[in-house]
């Protein structure tokens, strides 16, 4: 299974771990990262998320994330086609880099694009069939595909 995971994901363990949700997705981030040392699943990397995570202005975050995305097995670099694809998903109302970062799942032909954005998965769900990689909520996604 090859997984294209937002950033958002990999930021989990930095956020505030008050809340369920936040603990629970920071620990199935750290199983997902454990199925990847184990080659039992492929994880993909790409300039946009290298760009992003450039821009963490936490500087410790921003180099164990570094770190993190060298974990990836596949990576998906900057070419023209990727642009037009993100400016096509951006007519869906998939604003700016999120339709990049789809696009680039796209492109590794990655099986999911992964994500903690609820507002993302909303919107992708009403445009899933216009999409070529299924977009899913951290948690969803591991209770339907890890431990199915």
């Amino acid at each position: 299974m090859k997984l294209y995971l937002d950033l958002c994901v990999y930021n989990r363990p930095f956020d505030e771990q008050r809340q369920a949700r936040i603990v629970i997705e920071t620990l199935e981030f750290i199983l997902l990262l454990s199925k990847a040392i184990k080659k039992e699943i492929t994880i993909v990397s790409s300039f946009t998320l290298e760009d992003e995570n450039s821009h963490n202005p936490y500087t410790d975050r921003k180099d164990i994330i570094s770190d993190l995305l060298e974990l990836s097995s596949t990576y998906v670099d900057y070419d023209e086609d990727l642009e037009k694809r993100a400016k096509e998903i951006e007519k869906f109302g998939i604003m700016g880099i999120d339709a990049l970062h789809i696009a680039c799942a796209e492109n590794a032909k990655a099986d999911f694009f992964v994500t903690c954005d609820d507002i993302l998965v909303k919107k992708c769900k009403t445009i899933e069939k216009m999409l070529k990689v299924k977009v899913r909520p951290l948690i969803r996604f591991v209770v339907e595909e890890v431990f199915k």
